[in-house]
């Protein structure tokens, strides 16, 4: 996933607005994100920005749907271009995130650091988080055989997911970083694999 918003330039204010507080969130951090940045780099007036956005925390709900959106757009795709499909197993989750860790712009979750951010001062940051982590649990679960522990197999791949997510983000700006990237998929590899066999063998298991 490419973390960096597409050129500006020609741009209604609003999406100005939005896609560089969306690369500034994502890269800084929330609080260390002021307003006066976001107008800045997105070049519009202060009256401009307060006339879509009346205060900060609207930009930050709209920057976190709109991540939802990007973000829940790109799995999908990855997962289908490393060969998910309904019921074949999760080894294309780890294939997707591996692309993801690699990106240089890679910095976590933007839900799972909003939360640690935010979550005690707008619970609205953690409904929608709480969202996004169902969508993504029920895009996973579509790779799993049907059946009746589906749901549990797929909280749990879920799970793992975001657990390799933070191992990978763990470790930033050292020299052994892919290293770190790098177990965090192994580790990863080695439960999706457990959990898509298990799966399975309820299926098999399954009376007729």
């Amino acid at each position: 996933m490419n973390d960096k918003s597409p050129s500006i330039a020609d741009k209604p204010p609003r999406e100005r607005i939005l896609l560089t507080a969306h690369d500034l969130f994502y890269r800084d951090g929330i609080r260390a994100t002021g307003i006066d940045k976001v107008i800045a780099e997105s070049g519009v007036t202060k009256v401009t920005f307060y006339r879509q956005f009346p205060s900060k925390n609207d930009l930050i709900l709209a920057f976190l749907n709109y991540r939802h959106q990007r973000w829940m757009a790109w799995f999908e795709d990855a997962l289908a271009r490393h060969g998910g499909r309904d019921g074949g197993g999760l080894a294309p989750v780890s294939l997707a995130l591996a692309e993801w860790f690699d990106n240089p712009l890679f910095r976590g979750c933007a839900f799972i650091n909003s939360v640690a951010e935010l979550g005690g001062a707008m619970p609205d940051v953690v409904a929608i988080c709480r969202d996004h982590k169902q969508d993504m649990e029920r895009v996973i679960a579509r790779l799993l055989p049907d059946g009746p522990m589906r749901g549990r197999l797929a909280e749990a791949a879920a799970i793992a997911v975001d657990g390799a997510i933070i191992r990978a983000q763990a470790e930033p700006n050292r020299p052994d970083d892919e290293a770190a990237r790098r177990a965090a998929l192994r580790g990863l590899e080695t439960l999706l694999a457990a959990l898509s066999a298990a799966g399975l063998a309820w299926v098999e298991a399954a009376p007729d």
